[in-house]
């Protein structure tokens, strides 16, 4: 497997770890009678890192399927290279600093790790026209 799929999957598993943390934040503040329920009505977050867990996996949600379609037609089109390598990596590393960041509501450098992983998907997609 070439290195851009392996962070594709790594990626994807992140995704999946974006999925429970929010979930497993609610089920603290709500309890799991809540969480077992049907959710006909969902609560508004009472702490601020419930909130900030959702809006990290919603900011992931975003551009995952951009990186996700990068990354499938570089690899289908042969297009792998030093880009490809360095953006996939880019953008994994970063999106997991991100989460941290985000849940504990550091400003500006929660910013930069976005532009990070934006920049390295843009180098995916530069690859597939130099």
């Amino acid at each position: 497997m070439t290195t851009e799929l392996t962070y594709l999957a790594v990626t994807l598993i992140l995704a999946l770890v974006q999925v429970f943390l929010p979930a497993g934040a609610r089920t603290v503040e709500f309890g799991s009678k809540w969480n077992a329920g049907p959710r006909d009505q969902t609560p508004a977050a009472k702490t601020p890192l419930t909130g900030r867990l959702e809006r990290a996996q919603a900011n992931l949600y975003e551009t995952l399927p951009l990186f996700i379609g990068a990354v499938l037609i570089a690899h289908v089109a042969g297009r792998n290279g030093a880009l490809t390598a360095w953006g996939t990596a880019l953008y994994f590393w970063a999106r997991v600093v991100y989460v941290p960041l985000y849940a504990f509501g550091v400003p500006y450098v929660r910013s930069l790790a976005w532009t990070v992983s934006f920049a390295g998907l843009v180098m995916i997609l530069a690859a597939l026209f130099v």
